[in-house]
This record gives structure tokens, C-alpha cells and sequence, in this order.
């Protein structure tokens, strides 16, 4: 069994879902003491700090007793469900994070829906616990009832559920009693988030996300589904519609931390970062060089927008009036 856990987090736009990754960043001591990281560590976009969201899916690690938790902060805005979609493929179990007086949204639905289509396991932390008029076991109940309305399985609707608050840093699963920290949370993502699986043969990853470097140019992020992929590897680059280009992993990356580590190779269950690859797209499969199988492609659904008219219902409704102008 690896000692590696693989979670998404799926929380509605300033519901503190980056606010959470930054103090597990601090909880595993992944920073100096007198090292002075701000606030929001992953919106690292000027224009995520300018409009404080997160709109890129950026991914980090840290290790907690042993364990490997690769983390994959997503956008929570409904402008960008496809990309979430996408990181979704990289994750085997899900914290969705909302708020304690808003509990779940609409935008938040869409993106639950497809990680229990996908069989993940659930986490549901309630946050902003602090504030006034919070009513936690409401929107406790709300929670299992959107779950139940989404067809969830019987494994998936016994999630466990903590409470807490990201900004001061305790979660627990009594509301009403603060703790010091946020350990609880990280034992129960040890406890319940599956373990990523480890499947022998030959090489497949697909590419579910890319970053951009100014001195190697694009670099391939995914999660390796089966084998191992190893630097200076011959490969076959498979694209979505099938064709097959030959490549060859010049570097290769895993996540810690905050940024990345030079290594020789990573092994199935784990997420990484390729150098080398021309050409690919979002989708693409990176297979073995001599028998390349492609991987299930993607399929992101279509932007839609949805109306609703209803009668007027408004307190002005029924009541005729003049309009009044006045000349200076």
C-alpha cells in the first residue's frame, strides 16, 4: 500500500478554501519560523491577487506522519468548472469545504456532482464556525441531503464531517469546542481518503494540466495511472484524436512543497510534472514507447448558461406609478 494520498478541494468563491491550504502548509512545518509567507500563498496570479480567487488549479505537497498528501487547490468559480473538472481526474478523494452560514452553492453542485460521479470519497469541513449566526448542523444537513439528491453511494454518504475555521486555524469534528490546530483534519484525510493505487505495467499518464517555465517553455502535468515513467525515457506521446507522436522525457518533477523536485523517477499513484514533451494538449496520453495505450479522453462538458423567468413577485408588483423628471 503507498504512502501517498491524492485530495481535491471543492469550496464555493471566498468560502476559505485557500486560507485552509495555507495553514496545512504551516501546520507540517513547511515553512521557518521566522520565514514571513503571507497571506493566500497559492494565489500567486497578480490577477488572482488582485481579484482573490483562485482561477488556476496549482498543486503542492506536504507530509504528515509519513504520508505523502499531494494537494490540488482548484478554482471555485463557475467560469472555470472545466478546469476543475480536469484536476478532478488527478484526486481519489475530495475535501468540500462551505461556509457555515451560505453552506453549499450552486456553482459548488456542479463540481460535487461530477467528483461523486467519478467514485471519490468526500471530506466535508464547515467552515467560518466563528462567525455570527453560523448555523453549522443545518448546513450539515443540507450537505447530506445535496449528496443524497446527487445519487451519491451508500460509502460516499457516510462522509465524515468536521468543523472549524480556516482563518484561525482549528478544525474538529464538535463544533462548539475549538482545538489548537488543525490536526484532526490531516488524521482524517489519513483515515478515510483512499490510498492512491499502484498498477504495474506499461507506462500510461495523461496530461490534466500544464505549467510554463521562460527556460524550458511547457511542461506536462498529470498523474502516472500505470507504470513508471522515468527521465530520458523514450515515449509515445498518444493525442485525443489518436495519433501517436515519439518524444522523450528530458526532466522530471514531482510537487514538494511549493514547488517541485528533480527526480529520476516516479512511479504509478503519483502526480508529477514532465519536461521534453512537444506538442501536447490537455487530454493527450504519454504511453510506452513501443506499445502506447491511450487513456480514456477527457470530456469536459460545453459551456452552458442557464435563464430562469418567473412572474414578478417583487413588492412593487401590482403598484403604478409616474416617473418624475426634474429640469436644473
Amino acid at each position: 500500500m503507498q504512502k501517498i494520498r491524492n485530495i481535491a478541494i471543492i469550496a464555493h468563491v471566498d468560502h476559505g478554501k485557500t486560507t485552509l491550504v495555507d495553514k496545512i502548509l504551516h501546520q507540517t512545518n513547511l515553512f521557518r519560523d521566522n520565514q514571513d509567507t503571507g497571506d493566500l500563498i497559492l494565489d500567486s496570479n497578480d490577477l488572482e491577487r488582485e481579484r482573490g480567487i483562485t482561477i488556476v488549479s496549482k498543486n503542492v505537497s506536504v507530509n504528515y506522519k509519513g504520508v505523502k498528501i499531494n494537494i490540488i487547490d482548484t478554482p471555485g468559480h463557475a467560469d472555470f468548472g472545466g478546469e476543475v473538472e480536469r484536476v478532478l481526474k488527478m484526486a481519489d478523494g475530495v475535501i468540500l469545504l462551505v461556509d457555515a452560514f451560505e453552506g453549499a452553492m450552486p456553482q459548488t453542485r456542479f463540481v460535487t456532482q461530477k467528483a461523486l460521479s467519478l467514485g471519490l470519497k468526500p471530506v466535508v469541513i464547515v467552515n467560518k464556525v466563528d462567525k455570527e449566526n453560523c448555523r453549522p448542523e443545518e448546513v450539515y444537513e443540507s450537505i447530506f441531503e445535496l449528496f443524497f439528491n446527487l445519487e451519491a453511494t451508500e460509502d460516499q454518504l457516510d462522509f465524515p464531517v468536521l468543523y472549524g475555521s480556516s482563518k484561525q486555524g482549528w478544525m474538529n469534528t464538535d463544533w462548539k469546542v475549538q482545538t489548537e490546530d488543525i490536526t484532526p483534519l490531516l488524521d482524517t484525510i489519513l483515515e478515510h481518503i483512499p490510498p492512491a493505487p499502484s498498477f504495474d505495467g506499461t507506462l500510461q499518464m495523461q496530461i490534466t494540466s500544464l505549467d510554463y517555465s521562460s527556460f524550458v517553455g511547457r511542461i506536462a502535468i498529470g498523474r502516472v495511472a500505470r507504470g513508471v515513467i522515468k527521465e530520458n525515457q523514450p515515449v509515445s506521446l498518444v493525442k485525443r484524436d489518436g495519433k501517436i507522436q515519439k518524444s522523450r522525457i528530458k526532466e522530471l518533477y514531482t510537487f514538494e512543497g511549493l514547488g517541485k523536485i528533480r527526480v529520476q523517477e516516479v512511479s504509478s499513484g503519483d502526480i508529477c510534472a514532465v519536461v521534453g514533451i512537444e506538442g501536447f494538449d490537455i487530454g493527450d496520453t504519454i504511453a510506452d514507447f513501443e506499445n502506447p495505450e491511450q487513456l480514456e479522453v477527457i470530456k469536459i462538458d460545453e459551456p452552458t448558461m442557464n435563464m430562469l423567468f418567473t412572474i414578478n413577485n417583487s413588492p412593487m408588483f401590482g403598484k403604478e406609478g409616474k416617473f418624475v423628471t426634474s429640469q436644473a
